[in-house]
């Protein structure tokens, strides 16, 4: 997998892992309809609603993105994830290679605490993915409410 470890992708990451830096999120995109090249589309500040907007129904695509949620009434947690996005008109040789090109970019992106898999924006509700995050985080002390 070329393109995953350039310049820009790791310090789109490192801006995004970063408590200085405004940057929550990057997504990662194929460079062409073959291949395995991947490049750096985009980064924002607008979170995970921001990122779910730019991906497109037409391709996989691989975003990282930090969350950041109280824990309970005294603490914010920051967790982050990485998004492996297979739109529901990518073509189906791309679909079966993301299985095995999804490790390459975990392991650039290696600093996450779940992985999401989406087919819709449906699988990308916030409320259900900082869910998830409590239950692999362990301690939730504010008794399971949320």
């Amino acid at each position: 997998m070329s393109g995953v470890d350039q310049p820009d992708v790791l310090a789109a990451y490192d801006a995004v892992r970063s408590d200085k830096d405004e940057t929550n999120w990057l997504l990662l995109s194929y460079a062409g309809a073959v291949g395995d090249k991947l490049v750096l589309s985009g980064t924002g500040k607008g979170g995970l609603a921001e990122l779910t907007s730019k991906l497109d129904d037409g391709q996989a695509q691989y975003g990282y993105c930090r969350i950041e949620y109280a824990n309970d009434s005294e603490s914010k947690r920051v967790k982050f994830i990485v998004i492996v996005w297979i739109g529901e008109g990518t073509k189906v040789m791309r679909k079966a290679r993301v299985s095995i090109e999804s490790g390459a970019v975990k392991r650039v992106l290696s600093h996450h605490s779940i992985q999401v898999d989406a087919r819709d924006r449906g699988d990308l509700d916030e409320k259900d993915i900082v869910a998830r995050l409590r239950r692999a985080g362990g301690a939730d002390y504010n008794g399971g409410r949320g």
